[in-house]
């Protein structure tokens, strides 16, 4: 009696570590979300932070399952994950998030997850236990993502430039600060729907290896999806203010109708990844799409050398997760 009532308090110590990741998902990712929209100035920060929150949370009832399929039943193959596994996982992606905060780098929360779970499942078991299929596709999405969103984004521009070159700069800014208000809601809803489904699928993991749930399930149990979504959302609004700067200013100056090609071109991006159950990165995305309109007035409007010092921090993201993640399954092993 005692050791399952130990084991059950494992499970909501490790349940409540993931909802930790999560809120933090949402307070390191908020830029991704809202950096255009304030950097335009179509937005207060205060005003920014509660809306992309609220099309976070939405997203529950727009966004199939499947990114949370994907990292719940294909990141790992059956019978590897266990207690130790998903605490290694959540404490290498955890401190890495930290450390880009701190920082104020736009690294990626999803693939610091995934990049835990690599490593704290190799340390248990080698790469006996990885589901290759599976982790493929997420390892491809890091350079398709933000390339998608680069086209995406540069076309729009282009596409926007053409549409209107007979039009006054004044009437289009006044229309697309208010297009970007139905761009920015797109992107929020894009990154509660992909981002709060890492979570879910990890809590969902944990749940079939401790023998709560068999596995048959085609989703996961209610409770999980709305805390998730409740988590994502309340850490959307603390924001990540050190990062919003980076991204909406540093990379390239924008004004709203280069905010409103940004964000649809990263929105779209999102629903196509989360429609197939890719877990990909809101931050590569969204950063892909601000150098793609960037660079359709000239090179020299992007500063490469802040977008290659991203690039740099999304190299490192995985194998850095995944190091942190392998000596603390070892501490949890050894010591548990």
């Amino acid at each position: 009696m005692e050791t399952t009532q130990t084991a059950l308090y494992v499970v909501i110590l490790l349940v409540t570590l993931a909802l930790l990741f999560d809120f933090m998902n949402g307070f390191h990712d908020a830029a991704n979300s809202i950096a255009t929209v304030v950097s335009t100035g179509v937005l207060k920060p205060g005003q920014a932070v509660v809306f992309a929150a609220f099309f976070n949370f939405i997203a529950i009832a727009v966004v199939p399952m499947a990114v949370a399929a994907t990292v719940g039943k294909n990141t790992l193959l059956p019978g590897f994950a266990d207690t130790h596994v998903v605490f290694g996982a959540l404490v290498g992606a955890i401190t890495w998030n930290v450390i880009t905060w701190y920082y104020g780098i736009p690294s990626s929360s999803s693939h610091a997850l995934i990049g835990g779970l690599v490593g704290a499942a190799m340390a248990k078991s080698g790469t006996a236990a990885l589901n290759s299929a599976g982790l493929l596709k997420t390892f491809a999405f890091i350079f398709v993502s933000p390339t998608l969103g680069f086209v995406l984004g540069s076309l729009l521009m282009v596409a926007v430039a053409w549409i209107f070159r007979r039009t006054r700069p004044t009437k289009v800014d006044k229309w697309f600060r208010r297009l970007q208000l139905v761009s920015a809601g797109a992107y929020s809803l894009g990154h509660g729907g992909n981002d709060a489904q890492k979570t879910m699928g990890i809590i969902w993991m944990l749940l079939i290896a401790t023998g709560h749930l068999s596995g048959a399930e085609k989703m996961p149990p209610l409770w999980v999806i709305v805390s998730c979504y409740v988590a994502i959302a309340l850490g959307t609004m603390f924001g990540g203010w050190r990062i919003v700067k980076t991204m909406g200013q540093r990379i390239t100056k924008l004004k709203p109708v280069g905010g409103f090609c940004a964000e649809t071109g990263g929105a779209m991006t999102l629903g196509i990844a989360s429609v197939f159950g890719i877990p990909v990165s809101t931050t590569h995305t969204i950063t892909g799409a601000i150098v793609g309109v960037g660079s359709t007035r000239r090179a020299s409007s992007v500063r490469w050398g802040v977008a290659g010092s991203i690039v740099w921090a999304w190299i490192f993201t995985i194998p850095a997760s995944a190091f942190v993640a392998a000596i603390s399954y070892w501490v949890s092993f050894k010591l548990f």
